[in-house]
């Protein structure tokens, strides 16, 4: 398939007519081709396709077709049938009345085709560069950010069910690979414990048992990978994705005891962030917040939210569900930077914020980020009278520190954290603060009270907001980011978006671009028909509380 350049700038006319007459007041797709335009162009895509072959679809017809789809929840099925048969998509896309469009699965090819190339973030940057256009998009003023999970279209699987899904993952791989070389290894008894699914299996129900069973699909496991491993298997089984999957998850589930299979303790399993929790998404982590938690990812939105423009989604970042807020601030302004679209004000909550961030939004991007600093944890904080750290007087250019007695520290050593952070440990005499008479307000320690600071950016720009947010001038300007809780919440309800379509995280990410995008365009759609913001919703027994 090659890509032929098409021009699509003009509705046919006869399509113009009859979408005219049908909406006399437009719709949400007719809206979109009369403001913005065709929205994307062949060139955009030329990296994907090859100069030579049979001539293929429009890429930037499939790209708005795409956007349109999520704008709508529309199957693949849905948005090729709509192609065929809806007025206002045939104007929006420029095409005649009598175009008998596509088959729905061009559209699967073409996400594979965007993520093969690297060019997802096309179909949002493409919208938000119509917006741009269209002067409804600028860089400055204030933008928010906030994430939520979403789940993997995956099973939420026990560890017994887990180990024993991926083993019949894996024979599945092999009999469809190999008939013949798996059947002459195959034992009678696995035909009863893996031809059906896991959740269709009855386990035993005592724990011993049911670690015997465990122990027992581990030993079949290894006896399968023991023959792929041999000479006299095809190599290319060793290659097979199921395979190489069941070898790496029996290394995280079992372990060698007295040259028998083991079930891991459950202390003894590795960290979550490597963890694997299902045989068929091997990207799907497992994530928790507070007392929830889920298998699969976490997608981070960051919007516009000034009263005189529409609110548009600006970036989204797509990650694996165990990592944590803080890792993807930086990546959210360097592509703001590289789109031109950085705020003056960036609003965030505080799994956003850390000392590196507000020093680096403020020195390398020119602007403010926003968001409750996480407060000083030392149990001195919670004592009455307590020496906490903002008590002491540093001297930076002498390299000193003063406790609140007045006593100067005696060591000062630049070292890092447990994290890598490059921090500084200071540390008082001992023979000072043995006989201080405010011991107990101070240290709790048998030794003299140690510090441990960030470098002299961070920690004054880390103390400044510890203060500042505790101020009521503060509190006004921090509650324009609640809003962004809206947003979260019409991705979900309306669009979908805390359940992925698709299995890895490459095509979840582009589901989620796709729905940000269709997202802006109902949003621009409501800013054309003069809709007005939702206000905040408030129960009738909220209401009820008293003022002053």
């Amino acid at each position: 398939m090659s890509l032929r350049l098409r021009s699509w700038d003009v509705v046919p006319d006869e399509t113009a007519r009859v979408a005219r007459m049908v909406f006399p007041e437009g719709c949400l797709a007719m809206r979109t081709r009369d403001v913005l335009g065709p929205v994307f162009t062949d060139t955009d895509f030329t990296d994907a396709f090859p100069r030579r072959g049979q001539p293929g679809l429009s890429p930037a017809l499939l790209a708005l077709v795409s956007v349109l789809q999520f704008a709508e929840g529309l199957s693949d099925r849905q948005a090729a049938h709509a192609v065929r048969a809806r007025i206002d998509w045939k104007y929006a896309l420029g095409l005649e009345l009598a175009d008998q469009g596509f088959n729905y699965s061009v559209l699967s090819e073409f996400r594979t085709r965007l993520i093969d190339g690297g060019m997802q973030r096309r179909m949002l940057d493409a919208v938000i560069d119509a917006a741009s256009r269209a002067g409804l998009l600028t860089a400055g003023g204030r933008q928010r950010t906030d994430s939520t999970h979403v789940l993997a279209v995956v099973r939420d699987l026990n560890r017994l069910q887990f180990v024993t899904e991926t083993l019949r993952a894996a024979l599945n791989a092999l009999a469809a690979a190999a008939p013949d070389w798996l059947a002459s290894l195959a034992e009678p008894e696995w035909f009863d414990r893996y031809s059906a699914r896991s959740e269709d299996t009855r386990f035993p129900s005592r724990w011993a048992a049911r670690t015997a069973h465990a122990d027992q699909v581990g030993a079949d496991g290894m006896v399968v990978l023991s023959a792929v491993a041999t000479s006299t298997a095809p190599a290319w089984l060793r290659e097979l994705a199921a395979v190489e999957l069941l070898r790496q998850i029996w290394v995280q589930q079992y372990h060698v005891v007295d040259g028998q299979m083991r079930w891991r303790d459950k202390k003894d399993l590795p960290p979550a962030t490597i963890r694997y929790c299902s045989p068929y998404d091997p990207q799907a982590r497992t994530g928790t917040k507070r007392v929830a938690s889920w298998n699969g990812y976490k997608v981070h939105l960051t919007e516009t939210c000034e009263p005189d423009a529409p609110h548009l989604i600006t970036h989204v970042t797509t990650t694996p569900a165990q990592v944590p807020d803080m890792a993807v601030t930086a990546t959210i302004h360097t592509r703001l930077a590289e789109r031109e679209l950085l705020p003056q004000m960036h609003l965030v909550d505080a799994g956003y914020i850390d000392a590196e961030h507000l020093v680096d939004a403020r020195e390398k991007y020119g602007m403010e980020l926003l968001g409750p600093a996480k407060p000083d944890s030392a149990w001195q904080v919670g004592v009455e009278n307590g020496f906490t750290l903002d008590q002491f007087s540093i001297d930076w250019e002498s390299q000193r520190a003063t406790c609140p007695t007045g006593m100067i520290a005696t060591s000062w050593n630049a070292d890092q954290s447990q994290d890598g952070v490059p921090v500084v440990r200071v540390r008082f005499p001992v023979l000072a603060c043995r006989p201080c008479p405010v011991r107990d307000r101070c240290t709790r320690s048998s030794a003299g009270r140690r510090l441990t600071l960030r470098h002299r950016a961070q920690h004054d720009v880390l103390q400044q907001a510890r203060t500042m947010q505790q101020t009521e001038q503060w509190q006004q300007r921090y509650q324009h980011r609640a809003g962004v809780e809206g947003t979260v919440a019409q991705a979900a309800r309306s669009f979908g978006l805390r359940r992925s379509r698709y299995h890895g995280l490459a095509k979840t990410a582009l589901q989620h671009l796709l729905t940000a995008a269709g997202i802006n365009l109902h949003r621009l759609n409501a800013w054309w028909e003069d809709t007005p913001f939702a206000a905040t919703r408030t129960s009738h027994f909220a209401a009820l509380r008293p003022t002053g």
